[in-house]
């Protein structure tokens, strides 16, 4: 089970029988004494793909809903969807482009280490993996001797997805990348 506490961005919860995706979160703090923090949240439902904001009092609990998860590969992009095989049977499926929007900042042909979300023998999404290997293909170029600054820079990932990195980074470094808020963790051992 899971309480409103533990309410955050990714995170899939069973609400109203269905899986639903938490996209976004607003945390009210009480003003008065006795007051309950309320939980504003923008939900997904997974298998409808409708998006509904609803608020929930502190304490309040959801269930986890009852997933399988089985590996996949990301096979490639046409105009309508992403393409991906799956690893145990080796069926290929696709899903929307619509979907996937968070998604497709991380994903590259062949990437391994995905997992396709199961709900009653219908695949309704897929998970990536917490932390992804891409290559910066355009940035300012690297200032030698800045690695102890703070300063950053925009770098332009594989993908096309942006993200701020360490002055010293430089184009063709592999870059590691957190999934759940796109923000670069520091660079890949290549």
């Amino acid at each position: 089970m899971y309480s409103t506490s533990d309410l955050k961005k990714g995170l899939i919860i069973d609400f109203d029988g269905a899986p639903y995706l938490v996209e976004k979160l607003t945390v009210t703090s009480p003003q008065a004494r006795g007051g309950a923090t309320i939980y504003k949240v923008r939900l997904r439902n997974l298998r409808t793909k409708q998006k509904t904001d609803k608020s929930f009092r502190g304490g309040e609990m959801f269930g986890v809903p009852d997933f399988d998860k089985r590996p996949i590969t990301y096979l490639y992009k046409d105009q309508e969807a992403f393409h991906f095989m799956d690893a145990e049977n080796y069926e290929q499926f696709a899903l929307p482009i619509e979907d996937l929007e968070w998604e497709s900042k991380f994903l590259k042909e062949e990437m391994e280490g995905l997992k396709s979300m199961v709900y009653n023998d219908e695949i309704i999404g897929m998970e990536l993996p917490p932390v992804v290997e891409l290559e910066i293909t355009e940035c300012a170029p690297s200032v030698k001797g800045n690695s102890a600054t703070s300063r950053q820079k925009p770098a332009t990932l594989e993908t096309g997805h942006t993200v701020q990195v360490p002055e010293h980074v430089a184009q063709g470094h592999l870059a590691k990348v957190d999934t759940k808020t796109g923000e670069f963790l520091g660079r890949a051992s290549s």
